[in-house]
């Protein structure tokens, strides 16, 4: 008499396999977790880094001058926002770009806040007292989030003076995923910056 034998996997090898299949996905996640992040920081930085150097370039190339404004987070929709118009608020808008909701202007606790003793704030511009920190001394008092990029490859204030100033942003709570972008004014020269640590000491290094 032949013997009959069912094939496939029994319901305990079913959920065994389901089990080993959950936890692997699970420590995926956690592993890559970081990267994803630090992606999200790198994102966000060169979308700020671009536009700069974009509505930099832009007004060399229309002859116009281009105004770029940039907006704190929006909780739930964006981590900031960067437009750039022409000439005004009024003026055509080039373009606009947002930050990823976990990424977003601000100055973290723990960054350096010496303009002159090292180690230092990002080209020593102001204090690290405002997120958006242009409009620096001597033409202005600091903290404006407005820069009017002109034909001849300077930026300048609203009142027409030289604006130099730096802008920071991050991950809220992450030290170690500060950045920061600086402008010279007179030249409209941009260069980033990226925090890091060094026998237990933070300071920014140029990237």
């Amino acid at each position: 008499m032949a013997s009959t034998k069912t094939s496939g996997f029994s319901l305990l090898e079913l959920m065994i396999a389901i089990s080993i299949s959950l936890i692997l996905v699970a420590v995926s996640t956690i592993t890559m977790m970081p990267v994803f992040q630090q992606q999200h920081v790198n994102d966000a930085y060169n979308t700020t880094l671009t536009a700069l150097r974009r509505a930099h370039d832009q007004a060399a190339a229309d002859m116009r001058v281009y105004m770029v404004t940039f907006s704190p987070a929006v909780v739930g929709t964006n981590g900031g926002t960067i437009t750039v118009n022409e000439t005004s608020n009024a003026g055509t808008i080039l373009f606009t770009a947002t930050l990823p909701m976990d990424v977003t202007y601000h100055v973290e606790p723990g960054v350096p806040t010496s303009p002159t003793v090292p180690p230092t704030t990002p080209d020593g511009f102001g204090t690290a007292a405002s997120t958006f920190d242009f409009d620096q001394p001597p033409s202005g008092v600091g903290g404006s989030n407005v820069i009017y990029f002109y034909p001849d490859g300077t930026a300048e204030d609203v009142n027409g003076n030289i604006n130099n100033g730096v802008i920071y942003m991050g991950m809220p709570g992450r030290l170690l995923t500060s950045r920061a972008i600086t402008l010279w004014g007179y030249t409209g020269r941009i260069r980033g910056w990226q925090i890091v640590q060094t026998a237990g000491v933070y300071s920014w290094r140029q990237q």
